[in-house]
């Protein structure tokens, strides 16, 4: 293009504008298919969630349709059985095989009535001699010498004193 080439210089002009918009119109179809793969993403993602939960719920029905609460019923009376069994023959088998040791329970009460009439008989026995008296001294038959008249004063001085606090 020479420098006064107006017509070729517009011409260039108008190419490089329909380039833009190509490039615009390229770049719009780009997001639009970018767009369109994530939503498709999220559409399959979504479907499978779909399915999965489907499936826990056909899964769950199922189980409890297999199970139900009858049977579970049974089966814990079955259980609580069993138990009370087991428990009836850990009891026989924890029974002694002496037979004194069935009757203690007799024999302890009969321990119980021989001790209180021994103790009835002892308490009822006269004493065998009377105990040992224990000498006193004799006590003073004359009356205590008189304080001396300094000592009976200073007694009631002290006596004032505490009387004071």
């Amino acid at each position: 293009m020479g420098k006064g080439d107006k017509k070729g210089a517009v011409f260039a002009m108008k190419r490089k504008k329909l380039y833009e918009q190509e490039q615009d119109k390229i770049a719009n179809v780009k997001m639009t298919l970018e767009t369109q793969v994530i939503s498709l993403e999220s559409a399959a993602q979504n479907a499978q969630t779909f399915q999965a939960m489907q499936a826990g719920t056909k899964t769950m029905a199922k189980i409890r349709n297999d199970v139900g609460i009858e049977k579970v019923d049974d089966v814990m009376d079955e259980i609580k059985e069993e138990m009370e069994m087991a428990q009836e023959i850990n009891d026989a088998i924890a029974q002694p095989v002496d037979p004194l040791m069935a009757d203690e329970d007799d024999l302890l009460a009969e321990l119980n009535e021989l001790e209180t009439a021994d103790l009835e008989a002892e308490l009822l026995r006269p004493p065998a001699k009377a105990e040992p008296t224990f000498s006193l001294p004799d006590a003073p038959q004359s009356e205590l010498p008189a304080l001396a008249k300094k000592e009976e004063d200073d007694l009631k001085a002290l006596e004032a004193e505490l009387a004071g606090l």
